[in-house]
């Protein structure tokens, strides 16, 4: 940490004129944003851009994750001042321009709106250039960021970190429900289920429609290197989004969030197994399901900050010059 940096850098978010580089601006203090990164609706030159969906109204048990995208924000603001841990020295923060596009705006009154403009917010960003990274908000909102996806990549790879396979059959295509997207997701065409997986699964799931599956006791046993083994052997080079909901954690780790289950991942395999899925082709990602009111200590939130600089990396690995 750079403590004379740190005595004059408040309100990066609005202040730096460098959209690179590391940040020291006090943890506890300043407008908050994502990694201390511009806020900006300017894409120009951007990488990658960081954006979030509070919304919650599609969950089956607890509310709470409209909290998550400030939250996660809030927690972030520890990390800026190195580089992430473990990536060889790989700066993403220093060596490309990622900016916090904001939070999608939507009527919290007009649930059946929100589908809709969330696809468009996150299709604008994708026809500008960049890749995203987006904070929710409950795993409902990934359905329509992979309608904007598709829309530009075609059908795609998806890397599903979860305990719950939400492939619960509902051929409704309007109703709005975080158990079902997935199910929806694939039944349109937006995932192709052979180059698709899913990681920490550990309830039933009658039927995957042909979508591969590694449950959490099966990491414990066999290891990360055995799971981020299979999981490039199953996506290939093939264009991956990558969707992490933190429920995929043991709620040990993190106790904050809706339809929590034991027996999930520890916080060091997830780490381990996203840091050596570097190389796969990933183009964007999303952390979902972190909802602060259920956890007092903010370990949640903390583990969702964490995956979502791990989510970056990922999609900007493959950019870096050599």
């Amino acid at each position: 940490m750079a403590l004379e940096d740190a005595k004059g850098q408040v309100d990066l978010a609005f202040t730096r004129a460098d959209r690179r580089g590391l940040a020291y601006e006090n943890a506890f203090g300043g407008a908050v944003s994502f990694l201390r990164r511009a806020y900006s609706k300017d894409l120009t030159g951007v990488d990658l851009v960081v954006t979030g969906v509070p919304f919650d109204q599609a969950v089956t048990h607890r509310p709470g994750t409209r909290f998550g995208p400030r939250a996660i924000r809030e927690a972030s603001c520890l990390q800026p001042y190195d580089p992430p841990y473990g990536w060889d020295g790989f700066d993403p923060l220093s060596a490309f321009s990622i900016v916090d596009y904001g939070d999608v705006a939507f009527d919290y009154a007009n649930v059946p709106g929100v589908p809709a403009l969330v696809e468009a917010h996150v299709a604008g960003i994708l026809a500008a250039g960049p890749g995203t990274v987006t904070l929710g908000g409950d795993h409902f909102i990934t359905l329509p960021i992979l309608r904007a996806y598709a829309a530009k990549y075609g059908p795609m790879s998806v890397i599903q970190f979860d305990a719950h396979s939400d492939l619960w059959p509902d051929d409704d295509m309007d109703r709005i429900d975080h158990g079902t997207f997935m199910y929806k997701a694939v039944k349109a065409g937006l995932v192709d289920v052979t180059r698709s997986v899913q990681v920490g699964i550990r309830t039933e799931c009658a039927d995957y429609l042909g979508m591969p599956y590694i449950d959490a006791r099966t990491c414990h046993e066999l290891g990360s290197a055995y799971v981020v083994d299979r999981v490039k052997a199953i996506v290939g080079d093939h264009p991956t989004y990558v969707t992490f909901d933190i429920d995929a954690l043991d709620p040990a780790f993190a106790p904050g969030t809706g339809t929590p289950v034991w027996g999930g991942l520890a916080s060091w395999q997830a780490a381990a197994i996203l840091r050596d899925l570097a190389g796969v082709n990933v183009v964007g990602g999303d952390v979902v399901e972190v909802s602060p009111p259920y956890d007092t200590t903010g370990a949640t939130a903390i583990a969702g900050a964490h995956v979502a600089m791990e989510l970056c990396c990922l999609a900007l690995w493959n950019k870096r010059k050599k």
